[in-house]
């Protein structure tokens, strides 16, 4: 027996309910030991997090994809948990202590790492408590953590193996380096922002009276950081410029220091650009290390003029002059910098060339730089201009590792969805840097390295391996520096498997069965999971990687709390439900594309719930309840076939769809099933005949949706699933997906949809003509069809009802003014004569074809402008837009109204 719903459906009131219920029965991964698996792992959020509309996209399809994997009968597991974040966590308990006066350094390193772990006991849930508010069904009875035991046993086992292959070294190299947080940070944190500064030139002269080609006795150089000049190690010019051949090998002697240093011949000099020599500072750019490695400079040979909190120190070579040592790179808190000094001195000793400018009357003026907009690198979580700096680090040989993952995706044991993404990976990992692992936090998995008194390190799993190998009475020192989150992330398809243990858990699930992510990390954590695993297991971590778009705002914009147009899931679960966002986020995901947010869209998903929850409400009002079995019913009225074969074509639609990865597909699909044609058509049709047939099959049909809509809206269909019939024990989080049993019935397919094509145009035609909707009107149809004839003495009652045809005449219609609609192959002339004025009715059709007509031109005018499109705002120019597209349709109704009217 079916339990009556309430009248109107509240998510909220639902939602939380069922969660638990799921999560406390552990029906997110049911017993299934002898099911085939099916494994994705979840990228794990930063323990700090909060549920963005990113997460929300991400955690979507991801479900998606589990709850129709688990309704297959798979042992369906979706590993989940969260990524100690290093950086974002220690500046997170950092900046408590300073709300406290108090700071990180009081402490010993064991004492604050364990304050940080208080913090995550206390704090570090929230956004796992998020993600079961979108409906995630994930394993949480095994929720992981980067820095829980086991796994931090496997990422120091990482370590140590890489090393002893020879893929883990320390090298001296640039890396991003953050002052403010005093450490090393990877490519993704940092952000590059367009900021308002200066373009010096320079004279520097050349030594021992050479001159160029030209008579000068100078190179003019140019740059936007004209402190890095203090570490100058050379001046490059192009090897084909023909201006600088002469002075190529010969001298500079650097103003403010007096270095002497070379000119060299390389092609990162650009002969087109400035004035063709570019000045090389090695040790503080990244084109300028490689540039200073060709000119045979050794990384620890290259200058060094910052410390860890860029300000200026002593070079190697001692030539920095005492008055700028200890100043900061540029001004600071309205305090002038090296960099300001550095221009003062070359003012004042003849080397800087002044730009000359022009102002708004057209006078030249004189300056001592051109204003440019230069893009300038910040780190994400500090803040400050990350300085290239050059120390030294842990580095994984990524070249070699990289080489298995890019025969994988050519050879087609890894598929990357939408192929699009192929030609980025390739260049990427085919031009791949040496990727840089250490960081200077405390919290973290501190690098199992031990120094002795030389320098020498020694790499093992514990202190008592490491002074193994130094031998005995050696003292030793462990590496400070604890490891990049993302090398501990890369092992998550299989260390929260347990690897390097051999379970049976990792003999089951991995390799994992696909992964699902943002493209803005296919670099920084996909392709690393392709190394680490390929080279740890010798085996791809899974054969299909997905590649999600960004969430953006409604115009297109990249959210950003600086602009104010970010989107919080959170509010739009609490406003429709997160049945309705999910669908949302389902639907709009189009393989290649962003998604733009339209809360429209969202609002218009809650209403597809609606519909169905009221669908169900009329159906339980007929004595339509649960089905008693996975096979079709057996039928023989035409709309009960009809219904059980669209059943069929929509199950085998969305599993086609769900194949190739087309979310948007398979939600559109299930979509129009149930709206289309389940609840506009299929309850229309069987209003005043609920025969036992027609209530099994049409409680058959109602199951059926709510086992293929339950991936996309779990909770909504759950609980009507529950309401729908006494089964406590068949929930349908584990029910079985649908298996018919049955063909689509041709004949059945053919009638019913002869019937709705003929109630459509006479609904089309009314609404056209302003005839009321409800009008019952005769019609005629001389020489119909066989399927015809068949449908309308078949159905008479159910076409006067929806159509509102009484009667149906198979005859000659008499004259006078009348309408034409067609169905199939079959035309049908509508009388009109008494039901409308028909001269009245063209003349007002003709006067609002001849507005939209003129609108519509007058919009095209306005599109085809470059200046309109070009300058206009964008919210201006889609409206127009928007308009021009109605008014073009209305035309092409308009003039078929006038047709229909002869």
């Amino acid at each position: 027996m079916s339990t009556e719903l309430s009248k109107t459906f509240d998510p909220a009131d639902i939602e939380q309910r069922w969660y638990a219920h799921w999560e406390e029965n552990g029906l997110f991964r049911p017993e299934r030991p002898d099911a085939e698996p099916f494994t994705i792992v979840n990228p794990p959020p930063n323990v700090t997090g909060s549920l963005h509309i990113g997460h929300a996209l991400d955690n979507t399809l991801q479900d998606v994809v589990i709850r129709y994997e688990r309704l297959r009968g798979k042992d369906a597991l979706w590993v989940v948990g969260t990524d100690h974040a290093g950086i974002a966590t220690q500046m997170v308990v950092e900046r408590q202590m300073e709300a406290r006066q108090d700071k990180r350094t009081n402490y010993s390193r064991e004492d604050f790492v364990g304050k940080v772990w208080e913090w995550k006991e206390e704090s570090g849930g929230t956004i796992t408590r998020q993600l079961r508010r979108l409906g995630c069904s994930m394993d949480w009875s095994r929720e992981q953590f980067t820095m829980d035991e086991h796994f931090s046993n496997a990422v120091l086992k990482t370590f140590v193996d890489l090393y002893n292959d020879g893929l883990i070294y320390r090298d001296k190299r640039l890396v991003n380096w953050d002052p403010k947080l005093k450490t090393a940070i990877s490519d993704l944190e940092v952000e590059t922002s367009d900021v308002k500064g200066s373009f010096w030139h320079f004279k520097y002269p050349l030594e021992d009276g050479v001159t160029t080609s030209e008579g000068k006795d100078h190179l003019v150089v140019a740059t936007t950081r004209p402190e890095t000049m203090l570490a100058d190690m050379a001046v490059a010019v192009h090897p084909d410029d023909e201006r600088f051949k002469s002075v190529v090998g010969k001298h500079i002697v650097l103003p403010i220091t007096g270095r002497r240093v070379p000119i060299v011949a390389d092609e990162h000099a650009d002969p087109e650009l400035g004035s063709g020599c570019v000045k090389i500072t090695p040790g503080h750019d990244f084109n300028d290390f490689d540039v200073g490695k060709r000119a045979g400079f050794k990384p620890a040979e290259m200058l060094n003029m910052l410390d860890g909190e860029a300000n200026v120190c002593q070079t190697a070579d001692g030539l920095v002059p005492e008055e700028f040592i200890g100043l900061h790179r540029f001004k600071r808190d309205g305090v002038d910098g090296a960099r300001e000094l550095v221009v003062q001195r070359l003012k004042e000793q003849g080397y800087l060339i002044p730009h000359i400018a022009k102002t708004k009357k057209g006078e030249e003026q004189e300056l001592d730089a051109e204003p440019r907009t230069i893009a300038t690198p910040f780190g994400d979580r500090g803040g400050v201009v990350i300085e290239p700096w050059l120390t030294d680090q842990w580095y994984v040989d990524a070249e070699k590792l990289a080489k298995a993952p890019i025969e994988a995706v050519k050879d087609g044991t890894i598929e990357i969805v939408p192929k699009s993404w192929e030609k980025t990976f390739f260049n990427w990992m085919e031009n791949i840097q040496p990727w840089c692992v250490s960081r200077q936090l405390w919290w973290g998995h501190r690098i199992p390295a031990w120094y002795d008194a030389e320098g020498k390190a020694y790499v093992a799993m514990t202190e008592e391996e490491a002074q193994a190998q130094a031998g005995e009475g050696v003292a030793l020192t462990r590496d400070e520096d604890v490891l990049d989150t993302w090398f501990s992330s890369a092992l998550w398809p299989f260390a929260t498997l347990g690897w390097p243990d051999k379970t049976d858990l990792l003999d089951k699930h991995y390799p994992n069965d696909l992964l699902i992510s943002g493209f803005d990390i296919l670099f920084f954590w996909d392709a690393r999971m392709m190394m680490q695993g390929m080279h740890l297991t010798g085996k791809a971590p899974w054969p299909r990687l997905y590649l999600h778009g960004l969430v953006r705002a409604a115009d297109g914009a990249k959210m950003s709390k600086s602009k104010g147009n970010v989107v919080d899931p959170l509010g739009l679960i609490d406003q429709y439900g997160a049945d309705a966002l999910r669908f949302f986020m389902s639907a709009m995901e189009s393989q290649g594309r962003d998604i733009k947010m339209d809360e429209k869209r969202v609002e218009g998903y809650r209403n597809f719930a609606t519909k169905l929850w009221n669908a169900t409400r009329f159906c339980q009002s007929n004595g339509i309840g649960a089905s008693t079995s996975i096979a079709a019913p057996a039928a023989t009225q035409a709309v009960n076939k009809w219904i059980i074969g669209e059943v069929v074509e929509t199950k085998n639609a969305l599993e086609q769809a769900m194949a190739d990865l087309r979310f948007d597909a398979a939600a559109n699909t299930i979509y129009h099933f149930v709206w289309d044609r389940f609840c506009d058509w299929y309850i229309e049709l069987i209003k005043g005949n609920f025969d036992e047939e027609t209530k099994a099959v049409a409680g058959w049909a109602l199951d059926q949706i709510l086992v293929m809509l339950h991936p996309f809206m779990p909770f909504i269909t759950e609980e009507l699933w529950s309401k729908q019939g006494g089964r406590p024990h068949y929930p349908l989080i584990t029910a079985s997906w649908p298996d018919p049993q049955a063909e689509v019935d041709a004949e059945a397919k053919a009638e019913i949809d002869w019937l709705i094509a003929l109630t459509s145009a006479v609904r089309t035609a009314k609404n056209e003509l302003g005839i009321a909707p409800g009008a019952k009107l005769e019609a005629f149809c001389p020489s119909p069809s066989s399927l015809g004839r068949k449908v309308v003495e078949e159905n008479a009652a159910a076409i006067e009802r929806l159509a509102r045809l009484t009667p149906v005449n198979f005859a000659e219609a008499s004259g006078g003014a009348a309408m034409q609609i067609a169905a199939g192959d079959d035309a049908f002339i509508v009388p009109l004569e008494g039901v409308i004025d028909i001269e009245a009715e063209k003349a007002r059709l003709t006067k609002a074809m001849e507005a939209s007509t003129k609108e519509a031109k007058s919009l095209e005018g306005r599109l085809s402008n470059a200046n309109f499109v070009e300058r206009a705002k964008p919210e201006a120019v889609e409206k127009a837009r928007a308009d021009y597209a109605h008014h073009t349709a209305e035309i092409e109704r308009l003039k078929a109204a006038l047709t229909r009217l002869g």
